[in-house]
């Protein structure tokens, strides 16, 4: 199985009080359609610098991540179709974890 790691990009960011809300519902979602592929839940994320050898890079703002485990990167797109972060207008990214 190879791991993926998801991205989460530009999720609105709700009331603190339909944080916990929200989070309940993506953990019951993924606990459904995920299951076992599930590696780490991940987390919101939170920019605070950047590091660089002269001038950074443009920054991206990544809102969160989870990392899930596939076949392919077909199968994760599969798995990861009616996310409810998507019907949030978010953007989810699947970058393909490689051995190195």
């Amino acid at each position: 199985m190879t791991r993926f790691l998801i991205t989460y990009h530009d999720l609105p960011y709700p009331e603190m009080d339909e944080v916990a809300g929200e989070r309940r519902d993506f953990r019951a979602w993924a606990e459904k359609a995920l299951g076992a592929a599930v590696v780490d839940f991940g987390a919101p994320l939170f920019v605070v610098g950047q590091l660089a050898r002269g001038e950074p890079g443009a920054q991206m703002e990544v809102d969160g991540y989870s990392i899930i485990e596939a076949r392919s990167a077909s199968e994760v797109r599969a798995l990861l179709a009616d996310h409810p972060f998507l019907a949030l207008g978010a953007t989810i990214q699947i970058n393909e974890c490689l051995e190195v």
